[in-house]
């Protein structure tokens, strides 16, 4: 009940409470579907990287910025690669289109089934 809960929120709630919007290019560490699963199932170019400001060994990547759903998350997710998948994937919620949203879903209702 509680992971069905966790799910419900996440797809249909989760960019009103957590808005977020793509900022101009930059450096960073990459999110949303620029990570794990979805990056591997979509052909990105170079233009559409989504990253999380960053600067030093840790930008990695170049894309469109976003702002984490908190200050300390790229720290968090750098220390831990599953983190970093899950909140890739809250991050597609919150800025994806239609597809993007949907495969982010089908992933999270997978990982959170089994």
């Amino acid at each position: 009940m509680i992971r069905a809960g966790l799910s419900e929120f996440l797809v249909s709630g989760l960019r009103y409470v957590f808005p977020a919007q793509l900022g101009l290019f930059g450096r960073g560490m990459p999110t949303a579907f620029s990570v794990g699963p979805l990056a591997q199932k979509l052909r990105l170019g170079d233009e559409d990287g989504v990253v999380w400001a960053l600067s030093g060994k840790a930008a990695t990547a170049r894309g469109r910025v976003i702002a984490p759903l908190y200050r300390n998350v790229p720290m968090a997710a750098a220390d831990d690669p599953m983190l970093h998948e899950y909140l890739a994937l809250a991050d597609t919620l919150r800025i994806g289109r239609a597809r993007e949203r949907e495969m982010a879903r089908a992933e999270l209702s997978k990982r959170l089934s089994s």
